[in-house]
């Protein structure tokens, strides 16, 4: 999937608070819709998405956050039967086109994936499962190490600014560092060559995120 989406997130609580977090730092249009007006504001105060209060069961809430331009919608609320429905109706009306991902209450429940594309089960995983499922294959959060480091694994795309060249050839910004090769065996070093399709270990702050995943995904 391209890098910049535009990721509708249902469900403002504690999981899909975190994962609009974690997507906002990597540069994604992220709006969110939520029914609790106070949960609203506090996501408004950190100004990290559109927010839009309401139920999104409702068409024309789901119309408001517009939808249709929609690349994924991830229902993150508490209920499976919620997030099931919303996942549904915004698929009726964007198309074949658009990324379903549903939070689901309990283990074993990729039966589901009838109905949408991915499921997550946030007890076990937290936000950046979600996250992971919302971009699909090519950046996936590998762990947190601190409060605000995050340690990805990034597939280079083919024709990024920083695709075919050395590192030592690319210029990373402070707080960004190439962790491993790209069989992941090795500690990445100045003469690693960062080749198109290939997956590399990189550790990031939140600052410098988005100038991270130009230089490797374009």
């Amino acid at each position: 999937m391209t890098q910049d989406l535009n990721v509708i997130i249902v469900g403002g609580g504690r999981v899909g608070f975190q994962t609009t977090d974690i997507l906002a730092d990597r540069g994604h249009d992220i709006t969110v819709v939520e029914r609790d007006p106070e949960v609203c504001d506090a996501i408004a105060d950190e100004y990290v998405a559109t927010i839009i209060q309401g139920d999104a069961t409702d068409p024309a809430i789901l119309e408001q956050a517009d939808v249709e331009r929609a690349d994924v919608i991830a229902g993150l609320t508490a209920s499976t039967g919620v997030n099931l429905a919303v996942c549904l109706e915004a698929k009726e009306m964007n198309g074949d086109d658009l990324r379903t991902i549903a939070r689901v209450e309990r283990l074993g429940g990729e039966e589901y994936t009838r109905f949408v594309d991915g499921v997550v089960f946030p007890e076990r995983a937290g936000a950046r499962m979600a996250a992971n499922e919302i971009i699909g294959g090519d950046v996936v959060s590998i762990s947190d190490v601190t409060e605000t480091l995050d340690i990805m694994q990034v597939r280079v795309a083919e024709g990024a600014p920083a695709a075919n060249k050395r590192l030592s050839n690319v210029n990373f910004p402070t707080g960004a560092i190439v962790i491993s090769d790209d069989d992941g065996e090795r500690i990445a070093g100045p003469e690693t060559t960062l080749d198109p399709g290939k997956r590399y270990v990189v550790a990031v702050e939140p600052d410098v995120a988005e100038e991270v995943m130009n230089l490797l995904r374009g």
